[in-house]
């Protein structure tokens, strides 16, 4: 450090020198009295608003250890406390250091400068049960969970949480509510050994078990969709857009009975819709005589919709019928 302060001082002096040349021809005493005095005070600026530590070698180096790495961050969060990952880094490092509290607290720091992050409301959460007597989710933490899954839908982890909250509530039928969607997007081992959990739930709710999986039980019905894009939407559509194929119950509960996603890329092009697209296991596409479906195409590649996303106007699917067509060629208001 002691080096680098000596050759910034004399790069100082040198450019204050060519600078204050004019001043130096007229009055020199004053010209000397200038130049230390500004480069006095851009030392002190340094030292004041600068980091002074980072030349040091020592600090540079990665941690070896657990206690070095939340030592490092502890140092870089006082200087700069608005860095959100420092904080959430810090949460996870203290987690891994059996310090419940302290990581509740680093997490919550995070979450105050980003309160809206799916990810970061799970983490806090789970770092404020942790922290808690029994490991139970308490009112802020179901919150923070409640708002997880407002943001990101199909969250798994915030579903998971959100759940085994519930059942600590005593609220079993919403506990195996909350459960049952992510049968259709975990692994079949995981959905396995979930099942279990849900129809425990539901037992203790006074609610039949799940039936069969499609996989057990075979699809009653099947539905084959063709979904096109009008070309005057393809010459606007964004990189990375994905559509979503989507069945409902007329006039019932807004989750969809089917639903599947692939790239916006892919259209025009056809798929069927049919049990093993349910997201309710409760509720499938052959339970229903009649079905509505659309199709939407996301530029965020989020499953809820957004102002600026295209739609297809609904088609409404009869008993006996298997096949709808679907034009996306209206803007979401």
């Amino acid at each position: 450090m002691a080096a680098f302060v000596i050759i910034g001082a004399i790069l100082a002096l040198l450019a204050l020198a060519y600078v204050a040349r004019p001043l130096w021809r007229a009055t020199p005493t004053a010209c000397v009295a200038v130049v230390a005095t500004l480069a006095l005070l851009t030392g002190a600026t340094y030292l004041w608003i600068g980091t002074p530590d980072a030349l040091d070698p020592a600090n540079r180096r990665s941690p070896d250890t657990l206690p070095e790495a939340i030592a490092q961050l502890e140092t870089e969060l006082e200087r700069d406390p608005r860095q959100i990952e420092g904080w959430r880094l810090l949460g996870r490092a203290y987690t891994a250091a059996a310090r419940p509290d302290d990581a509740r607290n680093a997490h919550a720091r995070a979450l105050a400068l980003d309160p809206a992050d799916p990810n970061l409301l799970v983490e806090a959460a789970e770092s404020r049960a942790n922290a808690a007597p029994g490991r139970r989710f308490d009112d802020a933490a179901n919150a923070m969970l409640e708002r997880a899954v407002e943001q990101q839908p199909m969250h798994q982890r915030a579903r998971w949480f959100l759940g085994i909250a519930r059942r600590q509530a005593g609220q079993h039928a919403e506990a195996a509510a909350t459960w049952e969607p992510l049968l259709t997007v975990v692994e079949p081992g995981t959905a396995a050994t979930l099942r279990p959990q849900i129809d425990a739930a539901r037992a203790d709710a006074g609610l039949e078990p799940l039936p069969p999986a499609a996989a057990e039980s075979g699809s009653a019905r099947s539905i084959t969709v063709s979904i096109s894009l009008d070309p005057a939407l393809a010459m606007r559509l964004q990189e990375g857009a994905v559509v979503y194929v989507i069945a409902r119950q007329p006039g019932g509960a807004p989750m969809p009975v089917a639903v599947e996603r692939l790239p916006a890329t892919a259209l025009p092009t056809v798929i069927t819709l049919d049990d093993g697209d349910s997201p309710m296991p409760t509720l499938k596409l052959s339970q229903l005589d009649e079905v509505e479906i659309t199709a939407r195409i996301s530029a965020s590649g989020d499953a809820v919709a957004r102002g600026g996303d295209f739609e297809a106007a609904p088609a409404t699917v009869g008993a006996g019928q298997e096949a709808a067509a679907l034009m996306i060629d209206r803007v979401v208001e």
